[in-house]
């Protein structure tokens, strides 16, 4: 489908437009059009820049200058003015409103997505615990490779947003989850037959570029269909698919590559995606279940429907762009670039989720060296030590969903405004700020002590409990504050944070060399430590520093 436009004009020549007052009849025209003449109706920018007003994203005010009457009357003036498409009166019961779905179908499409985006997380760090096996068989020692060949597919999550983000916003969501996933399994594929290490690298990279589109689409998804009180519960439970991957992957890994060998790693997890049980999980329930959610394209289709139905090219979308496709796209290619450098708030935030997110990738690539070579664990255990961390994520995810939301509905109750800043209270900021550079500490004296392997599991999962309440509580602060561009904000994020993921832990066994596994944890701890403080001054100012001048752009 092509991108929200502006229809194309049926008649060569048009009469001059009049412009006649509402009708108080009874009688409405049909449901989901206004009248609106174009020399009151200026329409600029992309379908994107459609300002809604919060918490009701998708139920504005009726647009003024509505035209009562029959519809005869309204097919007279057809070649007068424009027909605009809008939902259904009352707006909030328009069942093609995304927002407006029953429970049960919203829940549905979250978790669809939350289980398809298992998947990619899961492959991301599956080589890990297989990296010794693979670099003896394709005759490498490179110690960059070592780390490389399981970040560089975090590499393909910063590149990917900056294409995908985007076009989801013009294009539609459904359309990219069912394309990427279609071209994830089969990157994935061709890593399991890659015969060198060039070949490895960049198929590891064109699955983490596809995969990532489940990741960085699906907080846009929520926002279209949630409204904001109950955002932070469901954000927190698609959360589940893409945190239990990381953890999950190098499990099986470690198991299959030390039965079958590590192309067994990628080839049974290209099987487990066509099998009767997994296929339905990653392209026919997204085939089958996901529906079309974002506004824009949602009453786009309207209108070409009603278009075609009536034969009158003048419906359209009151979210339509009168710009051309082209410079539509390249508005919206750029625009995760621009709001990571020119909104502040994104700026700073991206920067801290990148950073922790580096360093849980340098663990990630590091573990097994830490657990074969200080406490002699096989390559199937190494797998186990990602446990840990996984459950103290899940604790972290329950935390977070429990106080996000919680904050929210109590705000009202007080007589309080809601505001995206209300994603960070202290009870969320604080443990999550403090906890991971604690979990690093603990980690990293107890492996160079050589304590019992327990104590720096319980690290790891200090440190999985406190990176999920920075990572839950700034994705739902940016989405409910860049709501109407959630998807790109969210791509600003994944592009940070995935060039951090990729590059961090390329230098992550020469730093564990040079100063031990102690100092080099506390070094890293440190540097956590330095933007603790973040997520407490924008929960506490942020919303002056969005009202500041300087934050104000066009996107």
């Amino acid at each position: 489908m092509p991108p929200p436009t502006g229809p194309k004009r049926c008649f060569e020549k048009h009469t001059p437009e009049v412009f006649q007052p509402p009708d108080s009849s009874p009688e409405n025209l049909e449901a989901g059009f206004t009248i609106e003449p174009k020399d009151q109706k200026e329409k600029a920018g992309d379908a994107t820049e459609e300002k809604f007003e919060e918490p009701s994203a998708n139920h504005p005010s009726p647009p003024s200058h509505t035209t009562r009457g029959s519809h005869s009357e309204t097919i007279e003036q057809d070649d007068r003015s424009e027909l605009v498409v809008w939902w259904d009166e009352p707006y909030d019961q328009d069942p093609e409103n995304p927002m407006n779905w029953p429970s049960k179908r919203k829940w549905v499409n979250i978790i669809t997505i939350s289980v398809t985006g298992f998947l990619v997380p899961l492959v991301s760090s599956l080589p890990a615990p297989g990296v010794e096996l693979i670099m003896d068989d394709l005759h490498t020692n490179s110690t960059k490779f070592a780390t490389f060949v399981v970040s560089i597919f975090v590499l393909g999550f910063a590149c990917g947003p900056l294409i995908l983000a985007p076009m989801s916003e013009l294009y539609g969501r459904v359309v990219i989850y069912n394309i990427t996933n279609v071209l994830f399994l089969c990157f994935n594929v061709l890593c399991a037959v890659s015969q060198n290490t060039s070949m490895l690298l960049a198929f590891r990279f064109l699955s983490g570029f596809a995969g990532v589109a489940t990741i960085t689409i699906g907080p846009g998804t929520i926002a279209d269909i949630m409204p904001r009180e109950k955002r932070g519960k469901a954000i927190s439970v698609w959360s589940i698919g893409t945190i239990l991957g990381p953890m999950i992957g190098p499990i099986i890994g470690g198991y299959v590559a030390e039965v079958a060998g590590w192309r067994w790693m990628f080839g049974v997890t290209s099987i487990a995606c066509t099998d009767d049980v997994q296929i339905a999980v990653v392209t026919i329930l997204t085939f089958l279940i996901l529906t079309e959610t974002y506004p824009a394209v949602v009453l786009e289709r309207k209108a070409a429907r009603l278009r075609k139905e009536t034969g009158n090219c003048n419906y359209r979308s009151k979210l339509a762009s009168d710009l051309d496709p082209a410079v539509l796209f390249k508005r919206s290619i750029i625009r995760p670039v621009k709001m990571l450098v020119c909104c502040p708030i994104v700026t700073v935030m991206c920067t801290y989720v990148a950073i922790l997110y580096g360093i849980l990738y340098l663990l990630f690539t590091t573990y097994s060296f830490v657990f074969r070579d200080v406490y002699g664990f096989s390559t199937s255990a190494t797998g186990l030590v990602f446990l840990a961390g996984g459950l103290g994520t899940l604790l972290g995810l329950f935390y977070v969903g429990s106080f996000s939301d919680r904050t929210l509905k109590n705000r009202p109750i007080a007589g309080q405004t809601v505001t995206p800043e209300d994603r960070l209270p202290a009870i969320i900021a604080l443990p999550g700020s403090l906890a991971f550079p604690v979990g690093l500490i603990i980690y990293g004296w107890s492996a160079e002590k050589h304590v019992h392997w327990i104590v720096p599991q319980i690290g790891t999962a200090i440190t999985g409990f406190g990176s999920i309440l920075i990572f839950v509580g700034i994705q739902t602060y940016l989405v409910d504050a860049f709501v109407e561009y959630a998807a790109s904000v969210i791509g600003a994020n994944a592009l940070l944070r995935g060039t951090a993921g990729a590059f961090i832990p390329l230098g992550g066994l020469n730093l564990y060399v040079a100063l031990g596994w102690g100092w080099g944890n506390t070094l890293l701890a440190f540097v956590a430590l330095l933007f603790a403080p973040m997520p407490w001054i924008f929960g506490t100012y942020g919303s002056r520093i969005r009202a500041w001048r300087g934050s104000q752009i066009k996107l």
